[in-house]
């Protein structure tokens, strides 16, 4: 009886041995597969995160440069932003889209003032847009978007710049027509002239 005891407690420990090992070799595979990828989903992790940090960097650049506009209507920076939203904001639906009415109602070669105000209005959609998907839905309202600050002397001195370029752009397109119509009246002179010393030379032979 006794032996049988022992033996059956040998049994025992030789299973629990086994077992024991078993663990321990579960334990040391474990070990390894964590050594090996968990650097390696860190990398990966790291690298979305970086990447995700540049595209609201870029798309915080393009936001900033347009809302400065406001005030300046165009500059090379806010044309230079207009043209990559597709890129940048590619990812967000409702940016491009906004973008693409702007895009139409910017192809009107003469617009009047309604359209003048229909382009205003679908830029400050555009910039609104912006503001949501960059978070600032309720920071940055409808109200923040369209009513720029810009003190009256500035407001003034922009007015007389843009009218001194349209006077100039006048002034420029009328010297350029009366240039080439000189140079027409001209030829026609010089026509004239030619078939004049023709019609002299016949006459005297």
């Amino acid at each position: 009886m006794c032996y049988k005891l022992r033996q059956i407690k040998g049994y025992k420990v030789i299973a629990n041995t086994e077992r024991n090992g078993r663990i321990m070799d579960l334990l040391q595979v474990i070990n390894v597969v964590a050594l090996v990828i968990i650097p390696i989903l860190a990398i990966i992790l790291g690298r979305w995160l970086q990447d995700r940090a540049e595209k609201r960097k870029d798309k915080m650049q393009i936001f900033k440069t347009l809302m400065i506009a406001r005030v300046y209507s165009y500059t090379r920076e806010s044309v230079e932003a207009l043209n990559i939203i597709d890129i940048v904001f590619s990812d967000d639906k409702s940016v491009r889209d906004a973008w693409a009415k702007l895009y139409d109602s910017y192809k009107v070669v003469n617009p009047d003032e309604m359209h003048l105000q229909k382009i205003q209005q679908n830029q400050y959609k555009l910039l609104e847009s912006m503001a949501n998907t960059l978070g600032y839905k309720n920071e940055i309202t409808w109200e923040t978007i369209q009513n720029p600050y810009i003190p009256v002397g500035y407001s003034n001195q922009i007015k007389m710049q843009e009218s001194f370029t349209k006077n100039m752009t006048s002034l420029t397109e009328q010297m350029t027509k009366m240039s080439n119509s000189q140079v027409i009246n001209n030829g026609n002179d010089s026509n004239n002239t030619n078939s004049t010393s023709v019609s002299d030379n016949l006459n005297k032979r």
